[in-house]
């Protein structure tokens, strides 16, 4: 079953020995694996030398565009190599072996995306609001790295969005899925490590949450490309998208109140309530 996955691991100054580790795993396990890198500096060009020693496509840009390009390039790669399922992974991301084939069993007709049902990251352990539907763990939406996309479903839904750059490319992702009517599932009792921004759990009012201690122009898209995605959001799932914009509000909150450069985050969070702002 693994010659039917095809690996797409999006770069940008990747740190040698995580992503050669990374990508060994992944050809030991015998995916088909394309890296491609969005302007990392040539300071970098051992790193991706080391990588297409390895028998690993690269595709190198000039410019940073957004994790969506890459993605949209993984989609590609993956219908070239005749696979039916795409994984798309981080560079910072760590897999346990047999990922991969932990995820396979729930690939199924009616599935559009497949993810760990936890996250391990320096912070904790993150999980997702899930359901029981025919057997199958469900959810709205799984963050990129570490899911397993239906090939033929998201050519389908026009791949993933490069209008949104790099944040909530996976939640547009998952929302056009289920405009389908098909199912974003969890792998139960599957896990991966990986780093989540400079995130650490804080105690507000006697309540642990997770300030992700992304920078200040992070802050401006991710509050912009939500507010996007929240009327389409609002008409397939009223529940999550409250809980998203209640998720975001509470991000930016916490970015003003505990983390490094409040005052330009807290401003940064604000530019994205205006329409077409970039930073």
């Amino acid at each position: 079953m693994s010659s039917s996955v095809a690996v797409v691991v999006p770069t940008y100054r990747p740190e040698l020995g995580a992503l050669l580790a990374l990508i060994t795993t992944l050809q030991t396990a015998g995916h088909p694996v394309l890296v491609t890198d969005d302007g990392s500096p040539a300071i970098f060009d051992p790193v991706l030398r080391a990588v297409a020693d390895l028998g690993v496509t690269v595709i190198r840009h000039e410019s940073n565009d957004g994790i969506a390009r890459g993605l949209n390039e993984g989609l590609g790669f993956a219908v070239d190599s005749g696979a039916t399922w795409l994984l798309t992974v981080d560079q910072d991301s760590a897999l346990p072996p047999g990922y991969v084939d932990s995820l396979l069993p729930w690939a199924v007709s009616g599935v559009g995306v497949v993810a760990a049902e936890h996250i391990n990251d320096a912070s904790g352990s993150i999980g997702y609001p899930s359901r029981l539907v025919d057997g199958q763990v469900t959810t709205e939406e799984v963050i990129q790295t570490g899911s397993l996309w239906s090939v033929e479903h998201m050519q389908v839904v026009a791949g993933f969005d490069e209008s949104l750059g790099i944040d909530a490319v996976d939640a547009a992702a998952c929302l056009r899925l289920r405009e389908q009517g098909l199912k974003v599932v969890l792998a139960p009792d599957v896990s991966l490590t990986h780093h989540l921004g400079n995130a650490r759990q804080v105690r507000i009012f006697g309540k642990t949450m997770l300030a992700t201690g992304h920078s200040a122009a992070r802050r401006t898209t991710m509050v912009r490309n939500r507010l996007k995605l929240a009327p389409a959001e609002f008409r397939q799932s009223p529940l999550h998208a409250f809980r998203t914009l209640r998720r975001v509000a509470v991000n930016v909150a916490l970015a003003a109140l505990v983390e490094e450069d409040r005052l330009a985050k807290a401003k940064a969070g604000l530019r994205g309530l205006l329409p077409g702002s970039k930073r």
